[in-house]
């Protein structure tokens, strides 16, 4: 107890609390900055992502919209439906714009979506209004207009898809298209003129299409004629008189009172009705060059050959002659009255379906006569600039002196 106090071994003595901060990390040091900066681009290229996503599917959708809620597709929708409006999906290219099919992501449906521009004279409800109409609209011979979207500036009409494309690309299109024989072609064509008794007059309001032609007219798979295509189609009262407008259409299908009246009716849909029948009986487009380089008009060649004594003549060559001499005899003329150049000589679509169904005969009618008509017209009615003027048999259109027609 009192002797000599052992020799403390220091390196036993516990180790006294640290006073003050710890030292940080290195590794810390280096790894939180660059952490922190990962965390903030993720979180920046994800709202990015969402505003990009956000904005690619954009839409305009006003209140008075709500009305049309069933009839309205989401772009998203439309955009997923075509794989973004993919080339692969191209059906075709019009002056409105591109054609594309589609399946829509829920239901699988196929469709054809198309984007068209509206009349600026037009207000957007009223356009949308007509189309949400024609969407009611049922016929055997009519393809489905199912709905619309619009988007910024832009108006997409949906249709259900025809798998067998277009009659014009059975006429004019690729070489391993198909022949449309005579019995098919005679189908189409009574199809097409029941569809337009029924919209030019059953249907609750009249329909003017405004765009008839082989492009428009579309093959279900029983290979039936589908009228398409009604972004230029007008409504109006059954008693009412059809507004002025600027005159829209394709030319060589244009009715010449069109140039000065700027009126569409009934009766400019049966002028192109007659066209689209001549070409799908003689497999010529409405318009052709000759040999000088210059616009023929098909009607003209047509009575050119009837004028020779030979009316069958024009018929399409590639059906090598089997065909009903009396039913293209009847198609024939029936094209070249419906696309009388005097409004009032047309017949109307119920005429035509009885000529067709021969319920009723086609009246008495001489190429001479006709074609003194069409030369009368261009001299009295001043319609020089307007492609479908009908000059006489022996004279041709410069393709320079045409209307331009709205799209």
């Amino acid at each position: 107890m009192n002797g000599p106090a052992p020799a403390i071994d220091i390196t036993k003595l516990p180790k006294l609390p640290r006073m003050g901060p710890k030292p940080r990390s290195k590794v810390l040091d280096i790894v939180l900055p660059i952490a922190s900066g990962a965390f903030v681009l993720t979180l920046g290229a994800i709202v990015l992502l969402v505003l990009r996503r956000r904005f690619r599917y954009a839409e305009l959708r006003e209140d008075w919209e709500v009305e049309f809620g069933p009839q309205r597709f989401s772009y998203k929708d439309l955009y997923r439906a075509t794989e973004g409006f993919s080339d692969t999906h191209l059906l075709g290219i019009g002056g409105f714009g591109r054609v594309h099919r589609g399946i829509l992501p829920v239901s699988r449906m196929e469709v054809a979506v198309k984007k068209v521009a509206h009349d600026p004279k037009q207000g957007i409800k009223e356009f949308i209004s007509e189309v949400v109409s024609i969407g009611r609209l049922q016929h055997r011979n009519l393809a489905p207009l199912l709905g619309y979207c619009r988007r910024r500036g832009e108006l997409f009409l949906v249709y259900e898809y025809m798998p067998n494309g277009s009659v014009d690309k059975y006429l004019h299109g690729r070489e391993d298209k198909p022949i449309l024989n005579w019995a098919q072609r005679w189908h189409i064509i009574k199809g097409i003129a029941s569809c337009l008794v029924y919209l030019h007059e059953e249907w609750e309001k009249v329909v003017i299409h405004r765009d008839i032609k082989a492009s428009n007219v579309l093959l279900d798979g029983g290979m039936n004629g589908r009228l398409g295509d009604f972004g230029l189609a007008r409504l109006y009262d059954h008693d009412a008189d059809p507004q002025t407008t600027h005159v829209v259409g394709t030319i060589g299908y244009l009715a010449p009172e069109l140039g000065h009246t700027s009126k569409a009716t009934p009766l400019t849909d049966v002028f192109a009705f007659g066209v689209f029948v001549l070409e799908v009986t003689c497999r010529q487009r409405p318009v052709n060059p000759n040999l000088e380089d210059r616009q023929v008009l098909l009607v003209e060649s047509v009575l050119d050959q009837w004028n020779k004594g030979s009316l069958l003549d024009p018929v399409d060559k590639q059906l090598g002659g089997n065909y009903n001499a009396d039913e293209a005899c009847v198609a024939l003329k029936l094209g070249l009255l419906c696309s009388h150049p005097f409004a009032n000589a047309r017949p109307t679509m119920r005429q035509v379906m009885q000529y067709l169904d021969g319920d009723m005969p086609l009246p008495e009618m001489s190429p001479t006569y006709l074609s003194f008509q069409m030369m009368t017209i261009m001299q009295n009615e001043g319609f020089g600039q307007f492609i479908m003027t009908y000059p006489s048999s022996t004279a041709s259109i410069d393709s320079t002196s045409v209307l331009r027609v709205g799209r």
